[in-house]
């Protein structure tokens, strides 16, 4: 991985496109330079400030799918939504499944149905395509900007700058407000020569995400894919690569375009959809990664994060200590509460994996599968504990795959094929048993992401490898085995796209809002409960400490079967950090409680308020509110979803306390829903769980933009004092904390 992939360690420019130097002709400066960057071009088109710095960016349209479409039209209900004013695709890919007490799920499909036609918006029914192909095959297009309530919104090898964040982010494009950030340092991925036989694009992005994750190289940045190994490329490689860049922690991606890219487009009946972008002759990049494609093997990353990553040769040579790596990564996160034993796993001195899947917006591309049917051809999964399924990403994909004989090839082979929905992605379809290894060609492999319950005892664990090996797995009956070690022919297929699949299914306003239509809400789909404004001070309570190197959106806040009450908030945050900390939700809960006391005039905390008020004048009961928080090293990694935070709020939380935080995606939550993003220094907490923390001032605090705010532990009649801060927050940011979250800010 290293030799194929070089981090420069510094900014440079690209001339030409080609040449990365440390200087520019014509005495080119790097401030002027950062104009001829692809991204320059797309953000500026599309800032409304006026000021190249500080951007407020409106998309060209948005997307989400039904396990967050629900909860953003009610917060933008409760704003005042009363059309959509710019393209807004509500796609099923998530609560597919419909099984038994399955009609809360198909409830959110009728909402979802009834909001397109009352709003103008377009809705893309159950099993017809997961969110990221249907963007693909219908948005994307060059130098547009799309924003998605999904992580994984991503179609820079289509041109189009696309981001993925929580949910209010897209409500705020529906009140016509705009999405507020600094303008991102770029990143040029700089690709050169062409993958050898059996590497596909899940390889090459796991060697980006094995480099780049670690050390923040592209957190929050853009990356930018330029070079002349793009050219190698064929697109659904390229948009097989794009789709992982979420798992380095960037903001964005965006491709140089081609003839490529012309031809993908035309082909889906969009040809005016495309521009050719590329690099001006001097452009400036705050970073360059080189990539030599040719060098990059068959990848896997192992449990339990994308960026935990191998050769596939590398695991088969030094077996034993990879996996005891691992059981020791499953000690840390989950303790005593489980033992996961992979030794076992060791047959005759290789890996026995028991599943394989090849599914949703990284996996079931049309090549991705035509290449696994080919490794199959001939062969079979065999009839012992091994299984595999296959998920196409669309139904256009799919129908394509019957034509080419590709589905009867995996049907002989013992694949088992299934429609296009995104559950083994997060838990919600072909769980594992207790102690099983699953290989994915899906997008994660966070602890507990592919339906396992920890605290039920049951653990299984999840390696994500590109779909040419884990067919290459299945025909060796699920020994590991790289794709390139297997003798098989892999041809090239002519894709042709079928829109009238599309047209026949999918319902589309054409933007006309139907202001008469009934919006439909079953009985699990319920409205956000009311919250107050920032008070004048804090005490905060500590309910829940977590020392993980990293805390995923999947821990906070559960996927899987916690999806079906997505649209109920108080259903769902009973499920609150029920995998990490199984006593949250009573904890928060008991400091809630004192809050409703306190608001009613009751008395509550009367020995803590006394030491307060001896301490501080004018603190009192009244003008104090309590609330919990947690504290973890870098919480945030991984989904947009929005629950991660808004669960926390309804619970009674008014703050995170961190180290730092994973994504700008999950700060962004915190903030929408009127938390405080607290960051305290790394070393020793002065604090730890159960702690009251008071903050006095705090709402002058984030009113005057204060840099450095004084906290204080309270315990046994003392205060012991230290420091917290809150970053950076554009002044929409403090106003929405100020009013408690964007719901009350913009009924203000």
């Amino acid at each position: 991985m290293k030799e194929a992939i070089a981090v420069r360690g510094k900014g440079a420019f690209l001339l030409k496109g080609t040449t990365i130097s440390d200087s520019a002709p014509d005495k080119v400066t790097a401030e002027e330079a950062k104009k001829g960057t692809i991204s320059y071009g797309i953000l500026s088109s599309h800032n409304t400030s006026g000021n190249d710095d500080k951007l407020k960016i409106k998309f060209d349209c948005i997307t989400s799918h039904d396990i967050t479409y629900v909860g953003i039209i009610q917060t933008a209900r409760a704003s005042g939504l009363k059309k959509f004013p710019l393209p807004y695709i509500l796609t099923n890919c998530h609560n597919s499944l419909c099984a038994v007490g399955g009609t809360i799920n198909e409830d959110d499909h009728v909402f979802g149905l009834s909001a397109a036609k009352k709003y103008g918006g377009i809705y893309v029914p159950p099993h017809q395509a997961v969110i990221h192909q249907y963007a693909r095959e219908m948005l994307a297009g060059a130098g547009k900007m799309i924003l998605g309530s999904d992580s994984h919104t991503r179609y820079g090898a289509l041109g189009t700058m696309a981001m993925g964040e929580g949910g209010p982010e897209l409500v705020k494009q529906l009140l016509n407000q705009t999405y507020d950030i600094d303008y991102p340092g770029v990143v040029a991925i700089y690709l050169e020569g062409e993958p050898s036989y059996g590497v596909g694009p899940q390889d090459v992005a796991l060697a980006l995400i094995g480099t780049l994750f670690k050390d923040g190289i592209v957190k929050n940045r853009v990356m930018e894919f330029v070079g002349p190994g793009i050219s190698n490329l064929s697109m659904d490689f390229r948009i097989g690569v794009d789709v992982m860049t979420t798992e380095t922690t960037c903001l964005s991606s965006i491709w140089r375009t081609d003839e490529k890219t012309e031809e993908f487009l035309s082909l889906h009946g969009r040809q005016a959809d495309y521009k050719k972008l590329e690099p001006a002759k001097t452009a400036w990049y705050d970073e360059v990664v080189t990539v030599d494609l040719s060098k990059i093997k068959p990848m896997i990353a192992m449990p339990f994060h994308p960026s935990n990553v191998y050769s596939i040769e590398e695991v088969n040579a030094n077996l034993k200590d990879i996996l005891s790596d691992v059981e020791k990564r499953a000690k840390v996160s989950f303790g005593d509460r489980v033992k996961l034993d992979l030794h076992k796993k060791i047959k005759d001195g290789r890996l026995l994996v028991d599943q394989g899947i090849i599914a949703g917006c990284a996996g079931g591309g049309f090549e991705n599968l035509c290449a696994a049917a080919d490794i199959l051809k001939g062969r079979d999964i065999g009839s012992d504990a091994f299984t595999m399924s296959v998920y196409p990403a669309s139904m256009p994909v799919y129908a394509e795959l019957v034509k080419n004989g590709s589905i009867s090839r995996f049907i002989d082979a013992g694949v088992v094929v299934k429609t296009c929905f995104c559950g083994p992605c997060f838990g919600a379809g072909d769980t594992p048993s207790n102690n099983a290894f699953s290989i994915r060609h899906s997008t994660r492999n966070f602890p507990n992401r592919e339906g396992s319950k920890v605290q039920n005892g049951q653990i299984s664990s999840v390696a994500l490898m590109d779909a040419r090996s884990i067919a290459a797995t299945a025909a060796n009956k699920g020994i590991l085995t790289a794709a390139s070690e297997m003798d098989a022919d892999i041809a090239k297929y002519k894709y042709f796209f079928d829109s009238e699949i599309y047209e026949k299914r999918v319902f589309d306003s054409k933007g006309e809002a139907d202001s008469k239509a009934e919006l439909i809400l079953g009985p699990n789909i319920k409205d956000w409960p009311e919250m107050v404004a920032l008070t004048d001070n804090l005490l905060l309570k500590v309910v829940s400490e977590i020392h993980d190197p990293v805390t995923t959106t999947d821990e906070l806040i559960p996927s899987g079967e916690t999806s079906s009450f997505r649209s109920n908030p108080l259903g769902l945050a009973e499920f609150t950090l029920s995998r990490k900390d199984p006593d949250y939700v009573k904890r928060a809960k008991e400091v809630a409680a004192l809050e409703k006391a306190r608001e009613a005039g009751d008395p509550v905390l009367s020995g803590i308020f006394r030491t307060l008020g001896e301490k501080f004048e004018g603190v009192t009961v009244e003008n104090t509110g309590i609330g919990s928080t947690i504290f973890a090293v870098k919480p945030g990694d991984g989904s947009a979803r929005e629950q991660a935070a808004s669960c926390q709020k309804v619970l009674g939380g008014w703050a995170n306390i961190a180290n730092e935080y994973a994504t700008k995606r999950y700060r962004s939550n915190l903030i929408n829903w009127g938390m405080l993003p607290f960051i305290i220094k790394n070393g020793s907490l002065p604090f730890k769980n159960l702690d009251y923390i008071f903050i006095p001032g705090i709402r002058e605090s984030v009113s005057e933009k204060k840099d450095k705010i004084s906290a204080y532990v309270v315990k046994d009649g003392e205060l012991k004092k230290f420091t917290l801060t809150l970053g950076d927050l554009t002044d929409e940011e403090r106003r929405i904390i100020l009013d408690g979250c964007l719901i009350n800010h913009n009924r203000v």
